[in-house]
């Protein structure tokens, strides 16, 4: 029986770690700020926005929220962005997707500053990704980077076979986990009889969007299991991964919910806080 990477206990320990460095931003004269942009009225996007502001007033970190009707038009929406763009005291944007029908998502989340970009989506994060530069990175896949260090992972040398090749987790998870000096394998719908890939993994990292994909037959007895992905099923959620099938065989494996996802809206804040320093300020 596999055990549990337990998102839920990282994202603690993670919060602490965070609050604490807010606190010596906050000694230097520095009161970290994330600033979200709320379009519409999605209610998933509304609980999303809200939990982030229960967390920053728990970390002490500033929290300010941007509410804007479906019907506003993209200009005005470019505008608040660039306002944000030119205000030194907010350290991260955010903007909640989905976005309304007739407003473009790319020139919407193409138009936020680099540096203060909390979500990692910009094209310049982008290519500082591949270029092994510093930048403001995706919380998902540093979410399954950080729950394998934190629970005594080693990746060096590993094997790592991801499934998915999705703009937000796979992608930059292959060049994330590279800096690691893991061996990456990427696995897609088009990859015939997945299985034997998956079966090759030391660590296998399933973030496809597919209900209990990744049965047992898929799984090397004593690999690493992270599963990125979340399912509506009736009754609930669910991950890619067939979890009770597959912590038979497995050694460590991360649970939906609990697991990698716990850790997200953590390294959102920590991405506010290294902002600050991309930003000119002094850590």
């Amino acid at each position: 029986m596999a055990q549990l990477l337990d998102g839920k206990a990282v994202s603690k320990i993670l919060k602490e770690e965070i609050r604490e460095e807010i606190a010596t931003w906050k000694e230097k004269g520095v009161q970290p700020k994330l600033a979200v942009i709320l379009v519409g009225d999605d209610p998933a996007s509304v609980v999303y926005a809200r939990s982030k502001q229960k967390v920053c007033e728990g970390i002490g970190m500033a929290f300010e929220l941007f509410t804007m009707p479906s019907a506003t038009p993209e200009a005005e929406i470019l505008a608040t962005i660039e306002k944000l763009n030119n205000d030194q005291n907010v350290h991260g944007i955010m903007i909640e997707l989905p976005l309304p029908k007739g407003i473009r998502k790319e020139t919407v989340m193409a138009a936020v500053r680099p540096d203060k970009d909390v979500d990692g989506v910009h094209p310049i994060n982008r290519g500082y990704i591949l270029s092994g530069e510093e930048g403001l990175f995706p919380a998902t896949p540093q979410s399954c980077i950080e729950l394998l260090l934190r629970s005594g992972v080693e990746i060096a040398g590993k094997h790592v076979v991801i499934v998915g090749r999705g703009e937000t987790v796979g992608k930059p998870l292959v060049f994330l986990i590279l800096k690691h000096n893991a061996t990456v394998t990427i696995c897609h719908s088009k990859t015939p009889d997945l299985g034997a890939f998956t079966r090759q993994a030391d660590i296998l990292i399933a973030a496809v969007g597919r209900a209990k994909l990744i049965k047992k037959e898929m799984v090397k007895a004593g690999a690493i299991v992270v599963d990125a992905g979340i399912n509506e099923i009736p009754g609930g959620i669910c991950g890619d991964v067939d979890f009770e099938a597959v912590q038979d065989v497995a050694e460590l494996i991360s649970p939906v919910p609990g697991g990698v996802g716990s850790l997200t809206t953590a390294l959102i804040m920590r991405n506010v806080l290294k902002g600050i320093v991309l930003q000119g300020g002094v850590r």
